[in-house]
């Protein structure tokens, strides 16, 4: 535990002393990040977070993908207080995506260019491991090429409740029916205290990470992420890093494990959260950039840190890219969840490229493994820096 004098001359020398072992690459406990956090000035944690940056992504390159967020089904049991886009699985507006659907849906995708689906949905009772195999071989012998980003450990866990299975055993089956990385949703934050309040009806943060765990020891890559901004403390924030950061640090060592990290404020608007609560979203721009530094300089071990340009818009992200990220995510064809809480921004192909550009960086279109791809011609013709 830090236990440090009032004085600005102390904070000044220890939080000298901790950002010097930022540097290092060294492991800082949730006490220490906090310290930081509270007592250092957002520029010297953005410098320090663009150091580490560059020596995880050495060169001047910004990353950005091309996909489509599709949703299996809006039935969901998890009751989730920050969520708009679920129904109860009774309710009149309840849907299962069917193959059509999706083949339209891709079709298109691939004409602008895109490489993979994002494929989500809620907690349906019905839904469990038979679905899911059938639906993602059908979905790769018809799409070979396309990537399947599939799922989340709070599905992963609601599909091993309902059919008897363990982690293993389902995510198995899902990587040898065609799943080809999980992202990682689901997390928000991983205090049970904050699941119990926001998110009962998901798995415990312990089972999320027992997920992450089984996932990384078959192979698959996956990503890490925090919804912050509601009723967490700053203490559990730093939990959650550390407790992501231990998960990583256990991955076989040819493993990607968490590829990435992706940090985004809660979206408030019309939420049970906020109509019911009076929580609001209040993280302003100055704290989101504190958040993505102290999100490098915090997780070490993972190499790729994502601004949300979906819930902060433009310029804060062009700025995050100066304070340790390194990656614009998807210009998102498609995107329900997120967007139904009231995140109002939208980017093109030729715009996000465009806004990273404008950063002084050079924008690389990549793939869910961050691998460059070769510009699709159709998206060639828009581009104009």
């Amino acid at each position: 535990m830090c236990n440090f004098g009032d004085t600005k001359l102390s904070k000044f020398m220890h939080s000298k002393q901790l950002l010097e072992r930022a540097l290092k690459k060294e492991f800082l406990s949730a006490e220490e990040g906090q310290f930081l956090f509270k007592n250092t000035p957002t520029a010297e944690l953005m410098f320090v977070a663009n150091e580490l940056r560059k020596m995880k992504i050495p060169g001047n390159v910004v990353t950005w993908q091309i996909d489509r967020n599709v949703n299996t089904t809006n039935a969901c049991t998890a009751n989730c207080k920050f969520c708009n886009f679920f129904r109860h699985p009774k309710h009149e507006d309840v849907y299962i995506t069917d193959i059509e659907t999706y083949k339209s849906k891709i079709n298109e995708t691939i004409n602008y260019g895109g490489d993979q689906l994002l494929l989500q949905g809620g907690h349906h009772p019905s839904l469990g491991l038979d679905y899911y195999v059938k639906l993602f071989r059908e979905l790769k012998e018809l799409y070979p090429q396309i990537k399947l980003h599939a799922l989340g450990p709070p599905e992963v866990a609601h599909i091993c409740k309902i059919g008897g299975h363990t982690h293993l055993e389902a995510l198995t089956a899902l990587r040898n029916a065609g799943m080809d990385s999980m992202p990682g949703a689901g997390a928000e934050i991983l205090s049970d205290r904050v699941r119990r309040l926001i998110s009962k009806g998901k798995c415990s943060g312990q089972e999320w990470l027992d997920i992450m765990k089984v996932a990384h020891q078959i192979g698959l890559t996956t990503s890490a992420t925090m919804m912050f901004g509601h009723i967490e403390t700053i203490e559990e924030r730093f939990d959650h890093l550390v407790r992501i950061r231990e998960v990583q640090s256990q991955k076989p060592n040819k493993e990607n494990g968490f590829l990435a990290f992706i940090a985004w404020p809660f979206m408030d608007d019309g939420t049970l959260l906020q109509r019911v609560k009076g929580i609001n979203n209040n993280v302003s721009p100055d704290e989101y950039l504190k958040m993505i530094a102290i999100s490098r300089i915090m997780l070490p071990n993972i190499k790729n840190i994502q601004t949300s340009w979906l819930t902060v818009g433009a310029n804060t992200a062009q700025l995050t890219l100066h304070g340790g990220a390194n990656d614009m995510g998807s210009i998102m064809i498609e995107e329900n969840v997120v967007s139904a809480a009231g995140a109002p921004h939208r980017f093109t192909a030729d715009s996000i490229q465009r806004c990273i550009a404008e950063a002084g960086f050079t924008p690389k279109l990549r793939d869910q493994l961050y691998e460059e791809r070769k510009m699709p011609e159709m998206v060639e013709q828009v581009i104009n820096y």
